[in-house]
Formats: C-alpha cells, sequence, structure tokens
C-alpha cells in the first residue's frame, strides 16, 4: 500500500508540475506576442482583455462558470462568448484576453482556455492572428458564417451596427429568445419556471413508459380533437375541488395556456376588437393579440385585483369583447383576486358584455386562502360568462405542453372546431403522460413538495432583496414571482446583466404601453447565486 501511495503522489506531482511548465510556456510566449503587436507599426487594436483582477472580480468575460452544471467549463465558455457575440457586446476586431488572463480570472486550467478558443476559431466566432492572439471576427465574416450555419437568421446592415455598436432592443421577443437559451438557471432570476430539479423527472419518466407499453396503434394515430377523454375526466375532479362545475364535454385540451389563449382571443375578437389585460400582466399575449389586429388596453393591477373604477370608465369607452385576468398568483406579483373585487369585475362583466377570461395557470402553486384570499371568478360565475385556463408547464413539465380550456358546453364546442381548424389534435401522447401522473397521485405530493421549497427561500430571498436595495411593496406569501423597484431604468439593468450573461425581466415588458419601468420581476426560485446577489448590490450601490 505503501508503495502504490507513493506512486500516486508522484504520478500527482509529476502532472502538477508538468501543467505549470505548458502554463508558464504559454504565458511566456503571449508575452513575447504582445511584445510584438506593441513595438509593430499599424493602427491601435481594441482589446477587451481586463486585468486578472478585475476580471476575477466581475466575471465580465463569461459569467459564472459551473463545474456541477453536467456541461464542460470548455462548452460553458464557448456558449457564453458565443452569445456575447451574437448580441454584439464584443465587438468584430475586439481582442480576446490572454490565455493566462482569462485562466486567471475564471479560475480554469490554461488548457481549458485554449481548447475553447479552438473551437469559437473552428466555428468562426473567433480569428487567431500569428504573433498578437485571438480577436472576434469582423461583423462581414461572422455574418457570412452565421447565415450557413443558421438559415434564415436576421442580419442586421452594417450601418445600424455603426450607428448602434452592440445595441439590441429589449423588447418580449429578446426575452422570450433568452429564456430559451441554454444559459445556467442560477443566471436568470428573470425567468419564469421552476428549476429543472424542483420537478418530477421520474414521475414523467415512469409515466412515459408506462404509455409506451399500451398498443402501438394509440402511439401512432390521431388524438381526439377536444382532447383525451380520461384526462378530461381527471380534469372535472380537480376543478371540483376548485368548486368549478365543469363536466368532460366543457373542456378542451390545449398545447399550453398559450395556445389556449390564441384560440379564445380568434374565436371571440374580430379584428378592431378590444381586449383588456391586467397592466402588469404576462409579456406574451400583447404581441400575440395584436397580431390579430386587437387592441390592447391595460388595467391597472393592485393588490387584491384591479383598479375597478379604471375598468369601469375604460369598459364604458372601449366596450371590451374579453378580459384576461390571472385571479390566483398573478404574473408577475405573486397577488391573489379578493371576494369583493372578484364581484365587482363580474358585476362590470354583465354590465358592459365582455367575457371574463381566467388564466390559473400558476394554480397549483396557491396554498389555499387560509395562506393567501384569493377567489376564482369561474367559481362564483360557473363557467357562465367566465372562460377558464390553466395547465402544467409550471408544476409538471413544460415539455409535454398540455393546458386546458373550461367553458359553457356552447362556448367549448366552438372553441374544440376552432382547434381541430387550426391544428386538427394536441399530443395524445403527452395528455396520456400527464392523465397517469394525476391519476396515480403524484401530482398532488409534488405540488406539495414544491410549495414547501418555495416558502423555505421566499422571506429570506425579499429580506435580501431589500438588503441591496430593491423595494417590495407587496411580499406575497406564496407563488414564485416578486414584482421589485429597482429604482432605476430596469431596461439599462436588463442590458448590464446580460454583459455578465445574466437574465432579468424588465417591467417595460409588462405592460402593453412597453414605457421605461423602475420594476422588474424576479424569481425566488432562481435567486439563489452569489453572483447574482454581488451584480444587483454593485449596480444598486448597496453592499
Amino acid at each position: 500500500m505503501t508503495n502504490t501511495r507513493s506512486r500516486t503522489s508522484l504520478l500527482g506531482a509529476a502532472a502538477s508540475a508538468a501543467a505549470e511548465a505548458v502554463a508558464d510556456a504559454l504565458a511566456a510566449a503571449e508575452a513575447r506576442s504582445a511584445a510584438k503587436a506593441a513595438a509593430a507599426p499599424g493602427p491601435a487594436v481594441t482589446s477587451v482583455a481586463v486585468a486578472p483582477s478585475k476580471a476575477a472580480k466581475t466575471g465580465a468575460m463569461v459569467g459564472l462558470l459551473s463545474r456541477e452544471s453536467g456541461e464542460t467549463l470548455i462548452d460553458q465558455i464557448v456558449r457564453s462568448v458565443t452569445a456575447r457575440i451574437d448580441d454584439r457586446l464584443l465587438r468584430g476586431g475586439a481582442r480576446m484576453p490572454s490565455i493566462r488572463a482569462f485562466a486567471a480570472a475564471h479560475s480554469v486550467s490554461a488548457f481549458t482556455v485554449v481548447a475553447s478558443y479552438d473551437k469559437l476559431v473552428a466555428s468562426g466566432y473567433l480569428e487567431s492572428r500569428r504573433g498578437a492572439g485571438f480577436f472576434v471576427r469582423e461583423p462581414a465574416a461572422m455574418e457570412l458564417n452565421l447565415a450557413e450555419r443558421r438559415p434564415g437568421a436576421r442580419r442586421r446592415s452594417a450601418e445600424g451596427e455603426r450607428e448602434h455598436p452592440g445595441a439590441k432592443p429589449i423588447d418580449v421577443v429578446w426575452l422570450v429568445r433568452n429564456m430559451f437559451r441554454q444559459m445556467p438557471y442560477g443566471q436568470m432570476p428573470g425567468t419564469g419556471v421552476l428549476p429543472p430539479d424542483w420537478l418530477d423527472g421520474a414521475a414523467i419518466a415512469n409515466a412515459l413508459r408506462s404509455v409506451s407499453r399500451q398498443h402501438p396503434n394509440l402511439l401512432v394515430s390521431y388524438g381526439v380533437p377536444q382532447g383525451f377523454l380520461p384526462l378530461r375526466q381527471q380534469l372535472q375532479l380537480k376543478f371540483a375541488e376548485l368548486e368549478i362545475a365543469a363536466a368532460p364535454e366543457q373542456i378542451v385540451t390545449t398545447a399550453g395556456v398559450t395556445q389556449g389563449l390564441d384560440l379564445v382571443a380568434r374565436e371571440f375578437t374580430r379584428p378592431g376588437d378590444t381586449i383588456f389585460v391586467d397592466d402588469p400582466a404576462w409579456f406574451l399575449m400583447f404581441g400575440s393579440f395584436a397580431a390579430l389586429g386587437a387592441k390592447v388596453v391595460g388595467i391597472p393591477r393592485l393588490a387584491d385585483g384591479p383598479d375597478i373604477a379604471q375598468l369601469a370608465e375604460l369598459a364604458a369607452l372601449h366596450k371590451p369583447k374579453l378580459y384576461i385576468i390571472n385571479s390566483v398568483l398573478h404574473n408577475p406579483s405573486s397577488t391573489s383576486l379578493s371576494a369583493a373585487k372578484a364581484f365587482q369585475v363580474l358585476r362590470l362583466a354583465e354590465e358592459h358584455d365582455f367575457i371574463l377570461v381566467e388564466d390559473d395557470i400558476y394554480c397549483d402553486l396557491h396554498p389555499g386562502s387560509a395562506v393567501q384570499p384569493a377567489t376564482r371568478l369561474a367559481a362564483l360565475d360557473q363557467l357562465q360568462r367566465v372562460v377558464y385556463l390553466g395547465g402544467f408547464s409550471k408544476t409538471m413539465a413544460a415539455n409535454l405542453r398540455v393546458g386546458y380550456i373550461a367553458a359553457s358546453p356552447e362556448r367549448a364546442e366552438r372553441l374544440a372546431d376552432r382547434k381541430m381548424l387550426t391544428m386538427l389534435t394536441t399530443s395524445d401522447i403527452g395528455e396520456r403522460v400527464v392523465y397517469k401522473v394525476l391519476s396515480e397521485g403524484l401530482f398532488r405530493k409534488h405540488t406539495d413538495r414544491v410549495r414547501a421549497r418555495l416558502d423555505t427561500i421566499r422571506a429570506k430571498t425579499i429580506r435580501q432583496m431589500e438588503r441591496v436595495g430593491l423595494k417590495v411593496d407587496v411580499a406575497s406569501p406564496a407563488g414564485m414571482f416578486v414584482w421589485a423597484d429597482a429604482g432605476c431604468d430596469t431596461n439599462v439593468l436588463t442590458e448590464k446583466a446580460m454583459a455578465h450573461n445574466m437574465l432579468l425581466a424588465p417591467g417595460s415588458l409588462f405592460s402593453p404601453k412597453q414605457l421605461p419601468s423602475t420594476r422588474m420581476r424576479l424569481n425566488v426560485a432562481a435567486m439563489q447565486e452569489p453572483a447574482v446577489w454581488r451584480f444587483l448590490e454593485r449596480e444598486l450601490g448597496r453592499s
């Protein structure tokens, strides 16, 4: 045993010495190259290199690297640098940090940096100049390379790049695109989903295996336009617990709430009609409704529901066809509708003859009225004037894309026909998987665990927000979102965060007016990385 340990120690020491020797050799070569470049005639080279101590402090080049994400350090560096170049945060011709400086700033080996730079050169993002180092490819070469690798990618004009170097408008499309970027979850405090490891992937996998053992014809055929009947029967039981009476024929399955809202808007509005939304509210529907030719008008949202005086005034003025509302765990504030406000909203809908579309996507995260008072419009109205929507993307699996609409029998039939004309049927396989999870009682236990986990971090996270300079007017006792006031233009703050490979959700995107805002939506489940807090402390001037 002694000899084995000695040999292992000697091998380890030799490997360590070899690594240090190679790193020293690389550093010496870079120093000689830099000296030659400095002595050579010609225009000065724009450099993005920073002192190792500063880079280590800010993490400005690639942001946070994780050794536990399942992604190699090389791939993380390549992805992060690629994103910065795509977003024009690194301009063509800019010099990359030296291998040694980059390695020191991000606590990685010189070998890792060399391999990362080589991959970026191979993919056309960087070029290696003998004796000078690595540089970002010029825009013309870069655009050609991207067009070849990603057909249909939008190009920007050279004139626009010169006028607005590094600029990329922060809008709804920008936020959604970056939410789908493969960034580490801990660097996305603006995301609208729970961490993947909070969800029950094992239950989904088991349900998929069970479904796969069913008759092959079931897996290769179309489903039913209205949706998988056993799932709709299971949803009938779920609604009954919420005091909403809905027979299976009153339920239509959808590819998530997004499609549900689109179907409702297409069926019950025409170009030129007005649709009311909360302000603030879920941003994706603003552009979707506008694309249908509808006029989108925001109703100010207060802590217990909409501003009733404004709703009454605007309803008399605009005569809306629909009002889309979050009654429970409103996005982005996590507040819920009071009983008094619910009755007033129903009264105004009756008076001005508009349909209430209740988006209850966060239904399963609500802990009950004993913790946070909440009233569902569908429970009061019993689907006479209310169309009720929900789904499982936030709490079970976004990739399954299974949602639902519950409405009066006549409206449900119209929506099922509209769905059939739009896309025939939704995924029968996904609906069977969701049914399996629901029917075996696994989902209830899973959501209990998720709510408990949110409860353990919410209050602590809100206190930390206030310590770094964020103002939280309403600290909801439930849900995953906080609607915080940063005291500055959060579009600007978001641009700075993206430079550090972090995703924020600025308040301007949550209003149909899209005006600058000091507000932003933060996900408490995604606020656990120290780097996020360091960024906010630095930018908001608190420590």
